[in-house]
């Protein structure tokens, strides 16, 4: 395991995001869209995902499948910024300048994680 510290930071930021989906899951609440079902499960499924993924960026084992799940789950997440982009309600009171700035971020983090691959 000897990957650069910066690897083991985007693991860790992961996992810190998967843990806030459990202790504070209302404000995830807030922001999914009206269209999809459970938001509830969803809330927590993808807190899960984000906490194995990021632990999973961890070994060699299970570190480029982690890097591909996490580039398709930030992908299905841009569905979110999009329709919190739709009005106020939908943006949860968050000023319409940082729902923008959180398309391109996506587009970072994605590429952060796939910079990691077969490395």
């Amino acid at each position: 395991m000897d990957y650069p510290w910066h690897l083991y930071l985007l693991g860790s930021i992961y996992v810190i995001a998967g843990v806030m989906h459990f202790i504070v899951p209302k404000i995830y609440l807030r922001i999914m869209p009206r269209y999809l079902p459970n938001h509830k499960v969803l809330v927590y499924l993808s807190g899960l995902a984000e906490i194995l993924l990021g632990v999973g960026l961890c070994f060699p084992e299970t570190k480029n499948v982690s890097i591909i799940g996490i580039i398709l789950m930030l992908t299905v997440f841009l569905l979110v910024h999009f329709y919190m982009l739709k009005g106020e309600k939908e943006g949860a009171g968050i000023p319409k300048w940082i729902l923008l700035l959180r398309i391109p971020l996506q587009f970072v983090l994605i590429y952060w994680a796939y910079s990691y691959f077969g490395i």
